[in-house]
């Protein structure tokens, strides 16, 4: 069974930063997205950043100049890089893994929290 291993996150002060990772065990498929999203109280999670195997990104406009993502395709782990931090991007951050079309994984989700 494909496992989504987190780490990361924390308490950061408004213009800080912070790094999450991922690693996804017994993925088979070589072509998938790894990605990034985030759910804050009652709001619906949203996509903050995903990214495929051939490198091509996608940002939310909310962290683009901000957020930067990258995969380790031999290692089956993606990196999220968060900088100048506000308190709008306290969320719970899910890694999502998906293969083919039809196929979603999601990790158990790491608490950021953006306050002075």
């Amino acid at each position: 069974q494909v496992q989504l291993v987190e780490s990361g996150g924390g308490l950061v002060q408004p213009g800080g930063s912070l790094r999450l990772s991922c690693a996804a065990h017994r993925i088979i498929s070589a072509w998938y997205r790894m990605g990034w999203y985030r759910q804050a109280p009652g709001n619906q999670r949203e996509l903050v950043a995903e990214i495929t195997t051939g490198g091509m990104s996608n940002y939310a406009n909310s962290v683009k100049g901000r957020f930067t993502i990258s995969v380790d395709n031999s290692k089956k782990m993606v990196d999220l890089q968060m900088n100048s931090l506000k308190p709008e991007d306290t969320a719970r951050y899910f890694c999502n893994v998906k293969v083919g079309s039809n196929t979603a994984y999601w990790g158990q989700g790491t608490q950021v929290t953006v306050s002075s």
